[in-house]
């Protein structure tokens, strides 16, 4: 059996032996994206459902944090590595900083973690063997709503989602609602139910979680796990007790659904490359071994060849139909972008002015924060999911409109992957709680009694009475009650007042940051179309150019040197399509008659 790095080296030999540098570098990028393929799982979650806990458990290591009173607040990625070995990557751009594994856990939480982008670490385990990467996020939810659209971002990188919730409870509406947004921005969602061994009725909330994800139409298997069984199982090293946790058919899961379906899918990627390249490497071969073994048929070949090279020519100087719909996709987008964002963010001013004006925001601004915290996140979340759903439909429409046009295919699309690209997005300012100190509450009293025990006391001197009289005490009792009621009212007015303004002027910032954020990744979108397909077209081409070259070469070749340089190009040919033949039995496709 041909390896698929064999067929990289005989297409890089026969790329160079051809002269076509473009072509070897195209097999030199795949073949590393071969050897490195990287299988990427996000496990994500509410804050607190034991995330950090799986993660550690499924490595066996406790690199993860792990209290009641801290939580992840940045990623922590897990992968394969030779040794144990613990990185941390800021976002000033500084060099990676090395630390010891032992210490991750303290530096991605709390203060520690500010101005961290991610933890990188490696350890030596058999489960991440095959390139795959564990990515323990930030809670989605509770903590900010940076870090959970910041977890947001990552989903469109990862090759699954593992979703974590605890077994205290089915699956609550947010929940549900971030499932959704997982499978709506990965191929493979997998729901992990935690702590199965302090939730006695864990099996009842399995099944209610089961019902759940079939009434959403979500295939999404379910699985529930000890991840204290699973740690106290490595320690002990008991494989009756590992099972029993659930974690062991987690793993098999994972590598059978998910390591080797991303092999599975390195492997085509690498096959359409191979398959790109043969065939271009070999029409200039044919064309000049066709008028070497045909002279006669020279001019009509030549004038077939000339034709293709016009059309790609003028296919790629002009303004084709496939960059128009790519410039028309990106202007719309952008627009819609914009509108959907603030179209959410003002049904979210809505609300909160409905509550602010139902409560005293003063003594409730916590509980209200933490409810605008979760309802900006939720509705930016799902800008933010229609807006990749929108890219991915986009990039396929260029793709396909390109295709008609004659320009081959396009491989994959990949836009990279958004670290710290919501890093400034701020939280919600505080306003005034309405508390007052009881020197504060005397004197709104003592100003407003004064008044009416000095007018009162006027008055009811005329009848003979002093001015400080049990009248006018009275009278200066229900006037120092009134002051202070107008004073309170006044001071609510003022405190809904600076609570709206608060809200909308959080919700502007959170929709330019955001909206900055989104068009940055449509344009990275529109970039990386226009340069693939451009490169493409650039490559068909090249090959036709070489090929009307080649044959005008073979028309001048002398009788005694066209023996051997056709003989030299038949065994060019003969290695082409052993090499075509051999790259499509790596790809389970149906072999070419040459």
């Amino acid at each position: 059996m041909v390896t698929p790095e064999q067929l990289v080296d005989r297409a890089l030999v026969l790329a160079e032996a051809c002269e076509r540098s473009e072509l070897h570098r195209r097999l030199t990028l795949a073949a590393e994206r071969s050897r490195t393929p990287g299988v990427r799982v996000l496990v994500v979650g509410e804050p607190k459902q034991g995330k950090s806990s799986l993660v550690n458990a499924l490595v066996g290591v406790p690199v993860c944090p792990v209290a009641d009173d801290v939580a992840t607040v940045v990623p922590t990625v897990v992968r394969a590595g030779a040794e144990p070995r613990a990185t941390l990557v800021r976002a000033d751009g500084a060099e990676p900083e090395t630390v010891p594994v032992e210490t991750v856990a303290a530096a991605v939480t709390g203060e520690a973690a500010r101005g961290l982008v991610r933890a990188e670490v490696e350890l030596p385990r058999r489960l991440l063997e095959g390139g795959l990467e564990l990515v323990d996020t930030a809670g989605v939810g509770g903590i900010g709503i940076a870090h959970s659209l910041a977890t947001l971002d990552l989903l469109p990188t990862a090759d699954a989602v593992v979703f974590v919730s605890d077994a205290s409870q089915e699956f609550t509406a947010p929940e549900m609602a971030l499932l959704d947004q997982a499978a709506a921005l990965c191929p493979t969602v997998v729901c992990v139910l935690t702590k199965t061994d302090v939730c006695t009725d864990w099996r009842t909330v399995e099944e209610i979680d089961r019902r759940h994800l079939a009434d959403r139409g979500l295939d999404a298997p379910l699985f529930a796990v000890s991840s204290a069984l699973a740690l106290l199982a490595v320690q002990h090293r008991d494989r009756s007790l590992h099972t029993e946790s659930g974690i062991a058919a987690l793993v098999d899961h994972l590598r059978r659904e998910v390591v080797d379906r991303a092999e599975t899918l390195a492997r085509r990627s690498l096959v359409h490359d191979l398959a790109s390249v043969t065939g271009q490497l070999a029409l200039a071969v044919r064309s000049e071994l066709a008028v070497l073994e045909d002279p006669a048929g020279r001019e009509e070949l030549l004038r077939g060849l000339e034709a293709a090279k016009a059309a790609a020519d003028d296919q790629r100087r002009r303004s084709s139909r496939w960059q128009q719909v790519l410039a028309d996709g990106v202007t719309d987008l952008l627009a819609d972008i914009d509108h959907d964002l603030r179209d959410r963010s003002r049904v979210v001013v809505r609300e909160a002015e409905e509550v602010i004006a139902a409560r005293d925001p003063g003594s409730a601004w916590p509980e209200i924060s933490a409810w605008l915290d979760e309802r900006v996140a939720a509705a930016v979340a799902d800008s933010f999911v229609w807006a990749e759903q929108r890219s991915q439909w986009l990039a396929e429409q260029v793709v396909e409109q390109f295709e008609r046009d004659g320009g081959g295919t396009v491989p994959a699309l990949s836009v990279g992957d958004p670290d710290d690209a919501l890093a400034d997005l701020v939280d919600v300012p505080a306003v005034d709680d309405g508390a007052m100190t009881l020197r504060e509450r005397t004197l709104v009293g003592l100003r407003g009694s004064y008044t009416g025990v000095l007018m009162t006391g006027l008055v009811t001197s005329l009848a003979g009475l002093a001015i400080i009289n049990p009248i006018s005490l009275a009278a200066g009792v229900l006037m120092g009650r009134k002051a202070y009621t107008d004073d309170q009212k006044q001071r609510l007015q003022k405190r809904r007042s600076e609570a709206r303004t608060v809200v909308r002027r959080h919700l502007d910032e959170v929709v330019f940051q955001v909206g900055k954020h989104l068009k940055d990744r449509l344009r990275t979108v529109q970039r990386t179309l226009r340069d693939l397909i451009t490169d493409t077209a650039d490559e068909v081409s090249r090959s036709l150019a070489d090929a009307v070259a080649a044959a005008q070469r073979s028309a001048q070749v002398a009788a005694a040197d066209r023996d051997a340089r056709a003989r030299v190009l038949r065994r060019r040919r003969e290695e082409l399509d052993r090499l075509a033949a051999d790259v499509a039995r790596l790809g389970g496709a149906p072999v070419p008659v040459p």
